[in-house]
C-alpha cells in the first residue's frame, strides 16, 4: 500500500528536510523542528504525491487515502488529548498547503477548524473565555467561507463592520462574546445565501472540504502564472499540512508573530520580525491592528516589544533562531505562537531577501563558519545583482504609473522627454537628464542613446535594437510599450488616458517595465566591500573567461571595473555613427568607384586607429575581439528625402544621384541580405581599411606601453569556407604590411562569428581557416527559429504563456535548437584545431542559464554587456560548481 499521509511532532517524526520535494517546503520544514527538538504542535502531511495522482485521476483521491488521514488524526488526539468533532474537548486544526517551493499564488491557511455550534461551545468551556471561543468560530468561518466557499471576502468584513457601528466601537478586539456569537449567525445566513447551502457542521466535512481546496489551488490563476514566471512544472504538486491549533489569541499571555533571523532587507544579522499580543494568525500581516517589534533595542517611543512584555518566550525564541540558523545554514522566516506564555513554532523556511541581502548573508555565513565560500557563491543569484549596479526606485515613493512595457535594461532613470537623438543630444550637453522616446530605435539614433539617462520605445522586444544598446550601455530601457502611442509630429506621447509633450519629465523602470509620470525618488546603488569579496571567491572557482562587448572608452572602462578579461565584441559599426565621421561613411557609400571609396575611407582611417588606441590602452595586454564592419550599408543613409537632400548638400553631390544609391542599397530583407563578410568580399577597400587602423593602434600601443594587444579581428556572417579564406588573407596581408612598415610586430588572430546554421554545419571545414569563433546567438537565433528579434515581442510572451516555448529565446538560449547548433559547431572545429577558442558574444553571454549551457558545451569565454559582467563572473562559477568543477584554470 502506497504511504500518502506522514505524521510530524510528539515523538512520531517521519519526515525530514530532505524530504522537500515528497513533503514540500512547509511540511519537510515542520517535521525537521520536531525532529530537532523545537516546539512543534503535532500533525500530518498529505503528500504532493497525492496532488499529482488527484489531478491524473479525475480529481479523485487515491483509495487509500482516507483511512491514513483517519490514522494520522487520531495519532494527533492522542498526541494532545483532545478529539476532532467532540463536543466537550474539541481538537481544532489549521490546514495549509506547502509546495516544495515557496508560492505566493496558493491557498490562504484556515484556522481553528472543526469549530460548529457544538463545539464552539466546548472550546468555550474548555478555555474558560466565551469570548474567545466565539472569536475563534468567527474567524474560521470568514477563513473557511473566503477560501474553501469562494465567498468574497469583503462580505465577511460588511458584516464585521455593521455589528462595530451598531456597538459605538472601532476596534475588533472591543466586541463581547454576545457581539462575536451576533457575527457568527450573519456570516451563516451570509453564506448560505451566497452559496445555496448552509455552512458546513460536520468537522470530517469541513476538513475534506479544506484539502480539496488545497489541491484546487495548485491550478487556479495565482498559482498558474506564478510557476510560468518562475518555471515550476505542474507536475510538482502541492503538500497539505494539518496541524493541531495552538492559540495566541487567548489572552495576554498569548501572542502571534512572523520573524526573520536576519533583516531580509539589508542583510543585518539582527533578530528581524513583528508580533501582536492575544492575536492569532493572519493578524501580524492584515493591517487591522499595529504589530509591535521583536527586540527591545529596535522599539521606538510607545511601542513594546516582545523581550519586554513577554522575556521568557522571547529568550526560548533567541534559541531557536540560533538553533534554526545553525542547522539551516541559511536565513530562516519563522512563524510562531505564543498560548498562555509557552512557545509554538509553526513554520520555518529560507527567507526571501533582497539582493543587497542575499550579498551580505552569504558573505557573513561564509566568515561565521556557517557556510564555505563555494556555498556563499551558490548562494547568490546571479540576475539579482542588476539591482546592485543600477540605482533603483524608491519603495516607499509616490508614483502614478502610465504604461508598462518589456524589462529590456535594468535600473532606474528619471528627465525630460524627447522624440530624436539629436535632441537627446542637444540637451544633455546643456546638462538635461532626458529620456529618449522612440517608437523604435536605429543605428542612427547611437548618439541620442548614449547622451540619454533613459530609453523608452513602443516597439521591439528583449532583444531588440533599443533593448541591446541599452544593456550594453548601462542605461535603463522599457522596450515593447505598445499601449503607448507616440505622434512625432505634434511632440507627444498618448498612454494611461493622459498626453504628455517634449519636455515634460517621465520616470522609467527598467527593471519592471513601469512608465510613471512626472519624478520618482531613486536609490543609487553601492558597491560594497561584501560584493568585492563574493566576486573575489567566485572567480577563484570560476572556469571560463568573462569579457564584454564595448567599443567605447566608457564601455571598456566600465567593463575593466566590474572584472572583464577583455573585449568579445566590439561592434564597429556602433564607431561609425560619431557626427564627426558619419560624412566620410556617407561619402564612401555614395562613391561609385573603387578610388572614391578608398578616398572616403582614408578621411576614416584616423578616426578608426584612434578608437583602437583607445581601446588597447583600457585593455592593457588584454585580448579585444574587433568584428569588422557588419550592417548592410543602406542603415548609415538617411531615410527621409528631406534628409537625403541635406546629405547631399552636405557632401556636394546631386540629390537625384544619391536618392538612386539610397534605392540600390535598399533591400527587402537587409539582415539576410548585403552585410557581413558579404561586404568584405565586394568591398575589400572597406576591411582593409579596419584591419590597418587595427594593426597600427595594436604597433602604437605595444611601442607605447611595451606590453603588445592582442587584437582577435572577427570576420561577420561566414556561411562557406571561401568567404572566410579570402577576408583573412587580406586581414593577414594588411597586417604584414603594418608591421614591415614601422619595424614591430605583434601577435595577433582572425577568426569568425558563427551565426548561421550552415556555418554551424560545416564548423570542421571553417575551422581550418579560423583562430577562433565567437557564438553571435543573437542573429544564430533568429536564423534558427526564422524571426525577427524586433518583431517577435508582439507575440513570443504569449507562446511562453501557452507553453509553446519555454522562455524567449533571445533572452535565454534556446538549448534544443541553437543550442545543439553551438555544441555541433564546437565539437567539429576542435575536432579539427584541438586548441581552437571558443566563446559567445550575443545577448545571452549575459544570462545566467545560456552561461550554464556554454560552461557545458566547454566553451572559453562569454562576452556580454559591460554592467553583466559581475553576472556573468557569478553565473560561471556557480556553473563551474555545478559541473563539478570548483578550481580556476588559467
Amino acid at each position: 500500500m502506497s504511504k500518502w499521509v506522514y505524521s510530524f511532532g510528539a515523538g512520531r517524526n517521519e519526515g525530514s528536510a530532505q524530504m522537500r520535494n515528497l513533503l514540500g517546503g512547509k511540511g519537510a520544514n515542520l517535521a525537521e523542528m520536531a525532529s530537532i527538538g523545537l516546539p512543534v504542535p503535532p500533525g500530518f502531511t498529505i503528500t504532493t504525491e497525492v496532488c499529482t495522482a488527484y489531478y491524473e485521476n479525475g480529481r479523485q483521491y487515491p483509495a487509500e487515502l482516507r483511512e491514513q488521514v483517519a490514522e494520522a488524526l487520531a495519532r494527533v488526539e492522542t498526541a494532545v488529548g483532545l478529539k476532532f468533532g467532540d463536543h466537550q474537548k474539541p481538537l481544532l486544526v489549521s490546514v495549509r498547503s506547502g509546495a516544495r517551493v515557496s508560492m505566493p499564488g496558493m491557498m490562504d491557511t484556515v484556522l481553528n477548524l472543526g469549530l460548529n455550534d457544538q463545539t464552539v461551545d466546548g472550546l468555550a468551556n474548555a478555555s474558560g473565555d466565551a469570548r474567545f471561543a466565539w472569536d475563534s468560530y468567527r474567524r474560521f468561518i470568514q477563513m473557511f467561507g473566503s477560501v474553501v466557499l469562494d465567498v468574497d471576502h469583503h462580505r465577511f468584513e460588511e458584516i464585521i463592520e455593521h455589528v462595530k457601528l451598531d456597538r459605538g466601537v472601532l476596534e475588533d478586539t472591543e466586541l463581547t462574546a454576545q457581539d462575536w456569537h451576533r457575527v457568527v449567525a450573519g456570516y451563516k445566513d451570509m453564506v448560505e445565501e451566497v452559496t445555496g447551502e448552509p455552512f458546513p457542521q460536520d468537522p470530517e466535512a469541513q476538513l475534506w472540504g479544506a484539502i480539496g481546496a488545497v489541491f484546487g489551488s495548485w491550478m487556479n490563476q495565482r498559482a498558474n502564472t506564478y510557476r510560468r514566471l518562475h518555471d515550476i512544472p505542474e507536475s510538482w504538486g502541492t503538500a497539505v499540512n494539518v496541524q493541531a491549533m495552538v492559540f495566541g489569541n487567548m489572552g495576554s499571555d498569548c501572542a502571534t508573530g512572523v520573524c526573520f533571523t536576519r533583516d531580509p532587507s539589508t542583510g543585518e544579522n539582527i533578530f528581524y520580525g513583528e508580533y501582536l499580543i492575544n492575536a492569532q494568525g493572519e493578524d501580524v500581516v492584515a493591517g487591522i491592528r499595529t504589530p509591535q517589534p521583536m527586540s527591545e533595542a529596535r522599539a521606538k517611543p510607545g511601542e513594546r516589544s516582545m523581550e519586554a512584555a513577554m522575556p521568557a518566550a522571547y529568550a526560548e525564541l533567541v534559541q531557536v533562531r540560533a538553533t534554526l540558523e545553525k542547522h539551516y545554514h541559511d536565513m530562516q522566516d519563522i512563524e510562531f505562537t505564543v498560548q498562555q506564555n509557552k512557545l509554538y513554532m509553526l513554520q520555518t523556511r529560507n527567507g526571501k531577501r533582497t539582493a543587497a541581502a542575499s550579498l551580505k548573508i552569504a558573505v557573513d555565513m561564509a566568515r561565521e563558519g556557517l557556510i564555505d565560500e563555494k556555498e556563499a557563491v551558490q548562494r547568490v543569484n546571479p540576475a539579482a545583482l542588476d539591482q546592485l549596479l543600477h540605482p533603483t526606485l524608491d519603495p516607499s515613493a509616490k508614483r502614478s504609473a502610465i504604461a508598462k512595457g518589456l524589462p529590456a535594461s535594468p535600473g532606474a532613470a528619471c528627465g525630460v522627454i524627447v522624440f530624436s537623438a539629436d535632441e537627446a543630444e542637444a540637451r544633455a550637453q546643456k546638462g538635461e537628464a532626458v529620456i529618449l522616446v522612440r517608437i523604435e530605435t536605429s543605428p542612427e539614433d547611437i548618439h541620442g542613446m548614449h547622451a540619454a539617462k533613459g530609453i523608452l520605445t513602443t516597439r521591439g522586444g528583449m532583444t531588440s535594437h533599443a533593448a541591446v544598446v541599452a544593456r550594453g550601455m548601462g542605461r535603463p530601457c522599457v522596450a515593447g510599450a505598445g499601449s503607448i502611442t507616440v505622434d512625432y509630429a505634434s511632440q507627444a506621447l498618448m498612454a494611461g488616458g493622459r498626453t504628455l509633450r517634449g519636455g515634460e519629465t517621465i520616470t522609467l523602470d527598467g527593471a519592471t517595465g513601469e512608465v510613471f509620470a512626472g519624478t520618482v525618488a531613486m536609490i543609487e546603488p553601492k558597491l560594497s566591500g561584501d560584493f568585492a569579496t563574493l566576486m573575489e571567491w567566485a572567480d577563484k572557482v570560476r572556469r571560463l573567461k568573462v569579457r564584454a562587448n564595448a567599443e567605447t572608452p566608457v564601455d571598456a572602462d566600465t567593463a575593466r571595473k566590474f572584472g572583464a578579461e577583455g573585449i568579445g565584441l566590439c561592434r564597429t559599426e556602433h564607431m561609425f555613427f560619431d557626427p564627426e565621421r558619419i560624412g566620410a561613411v556617407r561619402q564612401m557609400i555614395m562613391a561609385e568607384t573603387e578610388q572614391g571609396r578608398r578616398a572616403a575611407l582614408a578621411r576614416l582611417l584616423p578616426f578608426q586607429r584612434a578608437d583602437f588606441l583607445d581601446l588597447f590602452r583600457i585593455m592593457a595586454g588584454l585580448p579585444v575581439t574587433i568584428r569588422l564592419l557588419d550592417p548592410p550599408l543602406h542603415e548609415f543613409l538617411p531615410h527621409a528625402e528631406h534628409e537625403l537632400a541635406e546629405v547631399a548638400e552636405t557632401l556636394g553631390a546631386d540629390v537625384e544621384a544619391m536618392k538612386r544609391r539610397a534605392a540600390e542599397l535598399s533591400e527587402a530583407n537587409p539582415m539576410l541580405g548585403h552585410r557581413g563578410c558579404r561586404l568584405g568580399v565586394t568591398f575589400p577597400e572597406i576591411y582593409e581599411m579596419q584591419a590597418r587602423a587595427i594593426f597600427e593602434a595594436a604597433v602604437a600601443i605595444g611601442k607605447e606601453t611595451h606590453k603588445a594587444p592582442v587584437p582577435e579581428i572577427m570576420i561577420p556572417l561566414v556561411a562557406m569556407t571561401r568567404e572566410l579564406e579570402i577576408t583573412r588573407a587580406m586581414v593577414d596581408k594588411v597586417a604584414q604590411q603594418v608591421f614591415a612598415e614601422s619595424g614591430y610586430h605583434v601577435t595577433y588572430q582572425v577568426g569568425t562569428m558563427i551565426e548561421l546554421p550552415r556555418a554551424a554545419l560545416i564548423a570542421d571545414r571553417i575551422a581550418e581557416a579560423a583562430d577562433f569563433f565567437s557564438f553571435g546567438t543573437n542573429d544564430l537565433t533568429q536564423t534558427v527559429f526564422g524571426l525577427s528579434r524586433d518583431d517577435a515581442g508582439k507575440f513570443l510572451p504569449t507562446y511562453v504563456e501557452k507553453g509553446i516555448l519555454p522562455k524567449d529565446p533571445f533572452v535565454s538560449i534556446d538549448i534544443d535548437g541553437v543550442g545543439a547548433l553551438v555544441r555541433i559547431a564546437a565539437e567539429k572545429g576542435r575536432g579539427v584545431k584541438p586548441d581552437l577558442k571558443l566563446g559567445i558574444c550575443g545577448e545571452h553571454g549575459g544570462d545566467p542559464a545560456s552561461i550554464h549551457f556554454c560552461e557545458s558545451v566547454g566553451l572559453d569565454y562569454v562576452s556580454c554587456s559591460p554592467y553583466r559582467v559581475p553576472v556573468a563572473r557569478l553565473a560561471a562559477a556557480q556553473a563551474a560548481l555545478a559541473s563539478g568543477g570548483g578550481d580556476r584554470t588559467a
